[in-house]
């Protein structure tokens, strides 16, 4: 069983990121509501519960997601991906759904890029 899951707290993890770049290969389209990549090396299952403040680039304001795991990538993946784990947006937070227009705004015409991501 993984840390997250068995203190019945949910990580909290601050992630800043600086460049549309960074942010086109972290960020997860294929995920209804959004969500992003968190690269880490802590031990994670499917459905933790995770608190995310995200920094975007360009912008000093931390946005705060509490979202659940819904992707993992395990160490030593394949194309050179990094360990870590794919957060899902929650549902029915008018916050958070702002937050997800606000990346697909950013990333405008990259977001459907060929461009290689973290995840899918």
């Amino acid at each position: 069983m993984s840390t997250a899951a068995s203190n019945n707290r949910p990580s909290v993890i601050q992630l800043a990121i600086k460049e549309k770049s960074a942010l086109h290969a972290a960020y997860i389209s294929v995920f209804t509501d959004g969500g992003i990549f968190i690269p880490s090396n802590r031990d994670y299952d499917l459905g933790d519960d995770i608190y995310v403040l995200l920094t975007l680039p360009d912008d000093i304001q931390r946005y705060p997601v509490a979202g659940k795991v819904g992707w993992i990538t395990p160490a030593r993946a394949s194309s050179g991906r990094a360990q870590g784990v794919g957060v899902i947006f929650p549902a029915q937070d008018e916050k958070v759904r702002a937050l997800k227009l606000k990346i697909e705004e950013i990333l405008g015409v990259h977001l459907n890029s060929e461009k290689t991501t973290q995840t899918i």
